[in-house]
């Protein structure tokens, strides 16, 4: 239901996700649950996410970061001493990846407020993917600050979660697919700057992360697995092993539900993590993956990915969660809600409470005729049922 902390469960064997290191502070791995630095978790976030669309028609028109910090505010979930306000990157710290040119690029259109058909060509800014909008520059630069901070806050261990992180197809001198961008590209070699050599960096997004790859491919200290649906955008990553053989991609059919995540996770994802023993994981949990989204085509519940966030817990000192994509407001900010409970330790409750019920229900989609149908269809149904 839109109004649920759980959402539609996907298809299939429904996976339960259970506390499994017992309260907050220790874990059966032998890690801190909270890491070797941090105490607790914290969150990365900002403003800047609550009034900036990419415009009326975009997939990211909708309420993303800002339903999340809301609702976990809401919940109780994130007290004053858990936020950090996400700063803003400098130019000359997005150049370790992008071009300075393309930097330069980006800050201009933002500026001007349109772009020339020289530099539509280059850096595929101005499309109707990489629109240009007035926080253009500042938005994507405000995420990329996010999880560089989160990178230097993790120098001695611990928890981050940076939802507004994630955006994997940036590449060095071109928007690509959303994202104007790669903060995960930028953490991970942040975290190597900040003391963690070998990094796993795992990815649940529908989408494959073609920028993250072209950044470490033949990196033997970079692990990527990424679990992905075949033959969506951008269409790369098929099935194998490739690189150093430290590149995973498992490319999923249409349909993939709870069951078959819980296969990859045992088999697939913990496996080749566990015998990485990396000094850092960064996990993209992107949320359209999830049976609402309107841009993907797999069946998973929330609770999946909940217990792909578990599983990796206290299996390196250092993890970063970060979000990714996710198009359909309810099943965002419920999914990622949820991912910060988890990694507090918290219970997803069975039903909201009546300050999340009202967050959620004042959410739109405008422009989603079929998703404006069925809140239409189902509006009784969903005020009766705000839990799992």
């Amino acid at each position: 239901m839109i109004t649920t902390l759980g959402g539609v469960r996907g298809a299939g064997k429904r996976v339960d996700v259970q506390m499994g290191c017992g309260g907050l502070t220790s874990c059966r791995s032998g890690h801190s649950r909270y890491g070797h630095g941090v105490k607790r978790p914290l969150f990365i976030g900002s403003e800047i996410y609550r009034g900036s669309p990419y415009g009326g028609w975009h997939p990211l028109r909708v309420p993303r970061v800002s339903t999340v910090m809301d609702l976990s505010r809401a919940l109780g979930w994130l007290p004053a001493q858990a936020y950090v306000p996400s700063p803003r990157a400098k130019p000359d710290t997005l150049t370790v990846w992008h071009t300075p040119d393309y930097v330069a690029a980006l800050h201009a259109a933002e500026v001007a407020q349109q772009v020339g058909d020289a530099v539509k060509a280059r850096h595929a800014l101005g499309t109707p993917s990489n629109p240009v909008f007035p926080e253009m520059y500042r938005r994507p630069a405000t995420a990329a600050g996010g999880s560089l901070l989160a990178s230097e806050l993790l120098a001695k261990g611990g928890i981050v979660y940076h939802p507004a992180g994630g955006t994997h197809h940036g590449m060095p001198d071109r928007a690509g697919g959303f994202c104007y961008l790669n903060d995960p590209v930028l953490a991970i070699l942040s975290l190597r700057r900040n003391g963690a050599r070998r990094i796993a960096y795992v990815d649940i997004d529908a989408h494959h992360p073609d920028g993250v790859e072209v950044a470490f491919g033949d990196d033997t200290d970079v692990l990527m697995v990424s679990v992905h649906e075949d033959e969506l955008w951008p269409r790369t990553g098929p099935t194998g092993v490739t690189g150093q053989r430290s590149i995973i991609n498992l490319a999923v059919p249409r349909g993939l539900h709870d069951d078959d995540m819980a296969l990859i996770q045992d088999q697939v994802i913990l496996p080749n993590v566990t015998g990485f023993k990396p000094d850092a994981i960064v996990l993209q949990c992107g949320a359209d993956g999830v049976e609402e989204d309107p841009q993907a085509h797999l069946s998973l519940s929330n609770q999946a990915h909940w217990a792909i966030v578990q599983s990796v817990m206290g299996l390196a000192p250092r993890l970063l969660v970060l979000g990714g994509g996710g198009y359909n407001p309810w099943s965002v900010g419920r999914l990622w809600t949820g991912v910060w409970g988890i990694l507090n330790g918290f219970a997803i409750p069975d039903r909201v409470n009546p300050g999340s019920e009202t967050i959620l229900r004042s959410l739109r989609f405008d422009g989603n005729p079929s998703m404006a149908a069925q809140l239409s269809d189902h509006s009784d149904t969903r005020s009766n049922r705000l839990g799992l």
